[in-house]
């Protein structure tokens, strides 16, 4: 379709985990930590916010401004790492709307976003950015509802706790599923519900059968 109001388009500008490896090795998938860009009709849907938001942030300095949703499966660092990098949260009449769940100790994502953008961690404070912020915490199981669109969550197995999300939008429908392993007496549940007749899945596969079992 040429009208990109009806599209639904996925760009994976990262998808390492743990740490950024960018060289001859990684050239064919890239060598950013996860950042996932999703363009739903008149929306563009950001998922984590490793080094590839960085990239994603140099190629929006020609489209602002910008509005954008940032959702967090949560707070390790190569999930979030990228955003102080995050050249349009700096530009006036930018806005973002920055969704997750918050952590087991009881704090926000804008909180750990913070955190990481304060001394000695980092020198520029989160403050500094120029753009719009709103934050949203959301409730493990909460759906969220942005004009047509309808975004789920639910809890993944993994240290610390993570969400995992589902993008529904006019019968299509994408699943982005990081950071976690199913359990020794079966398949999560969870994560089965977030998949189940998705157009696309989006799965953790950080290990090889043979490394797994290793």
């Amino acid at each position: 379709m040429s009208n990109t109001h009806h599209l639904f388009t996925i760009h994976f500008w990262g998808v390492r985990g743990s740490i950024a490896c960018p060289g001859p090795e990684t050239v064919r998938y890239g060598g950013n930590t996860p950042c996932v860009e999703m363009r739903v009709g008149h929306e563009r849907l950001i998922f984590d916010g490793g080094t590839g938001l960085r990239v994603l942030g140099q190629s929006l300095l020609s489209q602002m401004p910008v509005k954008a949703h940032i959702f967090f499966t949560h707070s390790h660092w190569d999930h979030i790492q990228g955003f102080p990098f995050f050249s349009p949260a700096f530009v006036k009449n930018n806005r973002f709307d920055i969704y997750g769940a918050i952590s087991p100790n009881g704090s926000t994502i804008e909180k750990r976003l913070t955190d990481q953008m304060t001394h000695p961690n980092f020198p520029v404070p989160l403050r500094v950015m120029q753009a719009d912020l709103r934050f949203y915490d959301l409730e493990v199981g909460e759906s969220v509802k942005i004009g047509e669109i309808t975004i789920e969550n639910a809890l993944l197995n993994h240290p610390g706790e993570a969400i995992g999300y589902r993008v529904n939008w006019r019968g299509y429908s994408a699943a982005y599923i990081t950071d976690t392993e199913h359990r020794p007496e079966g398949l999560d549940p969870n994560v089965f519900r977030l998949a189940t007749d998705a157009d696309v899945m989006i799965y953790d596969a950080t290990y090889t059968d043979e490394e797994y079992y290793a």
